[in-house]
């Protein structure tokens, strides 16, 4: 599985609608907005890395409110903890 970090630069007022039509995308898992340099990051996970042109190039660059994208090829993974566990910390 290949897996690509996807930042994506979004139209301010349309940041709920762009994250969810890309949530939207085969290929992409995640989607996350987020404070700093970037509107939102987008988890994409493919089979093959001919996909990741077909995910990212051809559809996720061209959703309504997607301004510019900069992507992120993952090479390895050094965590085997469980993500969702992590963002529920402090929930009880």
């Amino acid at each position: 599985m290949i897996t690509a970090f996807v930042m994506v630069h979004a139209d301010a007022d349309r940041i709920p609608e762009t994250a969810q039509a890309i949530a939207d995308l085969e290929g992409v898992a995640e989607v996350y907005s987020c404070a700093g340099d970037v509107d939102l990051v987008a988890i994409v996970r493919v089979r093959e890395h001919d996909e990741l042109a077909d995910v990212i190039a051809d559809r996720l660059s061209k959703v309504s409110g997607v301004q510019d994208t900069s992507t992120h090829i993952a090479f390895r993974s050094y965590s085997s903890r469980d993500d969702a566990s992590a963002f529920s910390v402090g929930l009880d």
